[in-house]
């Protein structure tokens, strides 16, 4: 999947890494078993929710691109699961995304994936919501992986954590 990434930026939001569906329509989140999309509409952020399976309308990418929403990948590597990138994929993927945060410095990145985080950032003991560090001088927060996969997560319970990452951005 190619970066979204509007300019201005007001949150960048991180995937671990495209799936094979992802890959086919080169849109975020496309696998249309994960919460990700029907949590970002929950969370009053999309005013409808965005059916990405097919890839992004026009129309779907200019209301992203109005909020200021941008889209990367820790790791641009397509795999059927997260759980097949190695260690070293990841961080190596780290330092990318700390490179585009640098360039494009949105107001806020959020980490969909704890696991993930950890891993990138060699932090073994981070826990979810606003990380202590930044990336480029730009505030980090982690919320759950949104994939079917991840039984410990709700669309409410994103919902949730993505409302608190949308809310403590200041609109563009």
């Amino acid at each position: 999947m190619h970066d979204r990434i509007p300019d201005p930026c007001r949150l960048l939001i991180v995937g671990i890494n495209p799936g094979r569906l992802t890959e086919e329509v080169d849109a975020p989140f496309a696998y249309p078993g994960n919460r990700f999309w029907p949590a970002l509409e929950a969370a009053g952020i999309t005013p409808y929710r965005v059916h990405a399976h097919q890839g992004l309308s026009d129309q779907d990418a200019a209301m992203l691109a109005e909020l200021g929403i941008g889209f990367t990948n820790l790791v641009n590597r397509m795999t059927p699961r997260a759980s097949e990138l190695t260690r070293e994929e990841m961080v190596q993927g780290g330092q990318v995304v700390r490179d585009v945060v640098a360039k494009h410095k949105p107001k806020a990145v959020m980490f969909a994936g704890i696991g993930a985080y950890r891993d990138a950032y060699r932090r073994p003991k981070a826990t979810r919501g606003l990380q202590p560090e930044t990336l480029a001088g730009v505030p980090v927060w982690v919320v759950g992986n949104p994939s079917g996969l991840n039984a410990h997560e709700s669309v409410a319970s994103l919902a949730e954590s993505y409302r608190e990452v949308w809310e403590a951005t200041a609109p563009l």
